[in-house]
């Protein structure tokens, strides 16, 4: 049956559930807010649940089932905040440090600490089992695979399900344990376009603004019909998709990404949408591109250099690019206010004002892109800082930024936020805005 865009990921899940006849599991997800539907309604039907390093947690979805959560930690790193002030709002979840573990939201903690995480999830997973909290058996045979409802499955191993959500942007996701998993565990690994890090990548390339600003960062650029352009650190491929359908273009479009796992995703997104020929997609670090001098007319790269050593991924874009060519750049702006359409109290407002912060030891998400780019030998850049704004409660990219404002408010507070937002939906006024900043640079002859 057709499965419509919106739906909620609760109601994808237990319907994936029941075509797989899972009756009850263990989870394991770093975004909470995947299953936060599921434990909110269908509590029962989760036997141990694993956060593994979330960055963003909003803990009240999850009280019902608090004594059955186990929260990995990393030492330094968003997910510490997020972690720790779940734990105190969640009686009964436990909540284990790696220790000297820095976990940004990019980490790959599956292959950092592999042997660690498999035995902390085994441990946790077999204690839950041991007090009553067992799954249900699946019938479904190993080596199995499939889509149901917009999501992508593999099933391996054997023993009680345990059903494995995509990271966000973890390089490895969960291969590097799965050994350890499936000798214990039926375990079924989840994809597709609607979990994790793509369904926020898609969710936000949907919004109206971010469009915008990514049509008005090409139309700096304005390549030529036929031009050859890089995308640097293309994710889900979500803008490539969007560039090659741009009317009478016919870009020659190579877009890379460190990521194998997002780099699957992002090809099967585009063979799907018909664009398998018209994108070409490659492994790739934005600090070492493996392409000759002046190969390309333009290079962009949108939410990338906050994760990188900036400069080196600047000067590689210039390099790649030919004389006279473009280069254009968009990072998040950590260094001005977000904005919520809502009249919060002024203690809330000096919390929720304030953006996530989650940018690289080298990485840049302030003005001082514009300097770097000029510094680089960039020349005629055009900047222009932009709002983005996100009006879909529903969708995965407000649910990821407003967890993160829910992770700080007291429960007082929480209220008081529902309130709001619920009043200013009804009037059709909810939305939130958050700053970008932008540039394009021309490289000299």
């Amino acid at each position: 049956m057709p499965y419509d865009q919106d739906l909620p990921a609760a109601e994808r899940l237990m319907a994936l559930w029941d075509h797989l006849g899972i009756r009850s599991a263990h989870v394991a997800t770093q975004v909470p807010a995947d299953i936060a539907g599921v434990a909110g309604k269908h509590g029962d039907r989760l036997a141990g649940i694993v956060l593994c390093t979330p960055t963003r947690l909003d803990a009240t979805p999850f009280a019902a089932v608090a004594g059955r959560i186990l929260m990995v930690s990393g030492a330094s790193g968003p997910t510490v905040g997020a972690t720790s002030r779940a734990s105190e709002r969640l009686a009964g979840a436990q909540r284990v440090v790696l220790a000297g573990y820095d976990a940004p939201g990019w980490a790959d903690v599956a292959a950092d600490r592999s042997d660690e995480l498999a035995g902390l999830m085994v441990g946790f997973l077999d204690r839950m089992a041991a007090t009553g909290a067992a799954p249900a058996a699946l019938s479904t045979t190993a080596g199995s695979r499939g889509e149901h409802a917009g999501i992508t499955w593999h099933i391996e191993g054997t023993g009680p399900p345990l059903v494995l959500l995509p990271f966000f942007l973890a390089p490895s996701q969960w291969t590097p344990i799965l050994p350890h998993l499936t000798a214990r565990f039926t375990v079924v690994t989840l994809g597709g376009p609607h979990l994790g890090g793509v369904a926020a990548l898609e969710d936000r390339a949907r919004a109206p603004t971010y469009r915008a600003m990514f049509g008005t960062l090409i139309d700096t650029m304005a390549p030529a019909a036929d031009a050859a352009i890089l995308d640097v650190g293309c994710g889900a491929g979500s803008l490539d998709r969007l560039l090659a359908r741009r009317p009478g273009a016919a870009h020659r479009i190579t877009a890379v990404d460190t990521n194998p796992f997002l780099l699957r995703e992002a090809e099967a997104l585009a063979a799907a949408e018909g664009l398998a020929g018209a994108i070409r997609f490659l492994e790739a670090d934005a600090q070492t591109l493996p392409f000759d001098d002046n190969a390309f007319e333009c290079a962009y790269a949108v939410t990338v250099l906050e994760e990188c050593d900036a400069d080196r991924a600047i000067a590689e874009m210039m390099r790649v690019v030919r004389p006279g060519g473009r280069v254009g750049i968009i990072v998040r702006a950590i260094d001005m206010p977000q904005w919520w359409n809502l009249p919060a109290p002024e203690a809330m407002r000096s919390k929720i004002d304030v953006p996530p912060s989650s940018v690289g030891p080298h990485g840049v998400a302030d003005a001082s892109l514009y300097r770097r780019m000029r510094q680089a030998g960039l020349r005629d850049l055009v900047c222009f800082p932009s709002l983005v704004t996100l009006d879909r409660p529903s969708g995965p990219i407000w649910r990821y930024r407003e967890d993160h404002v829910l992770s700080l408010l007291t429960a007082e507070e929480t209220q008081t936020w529902r309130a709001l937002c619920d009043a200013a939906g009804d009037d059709g006024l909810l939305f939130m805005a958050h700053p970008m900043h932008c540039a394009v640079g021309t490289k000299p002859a």
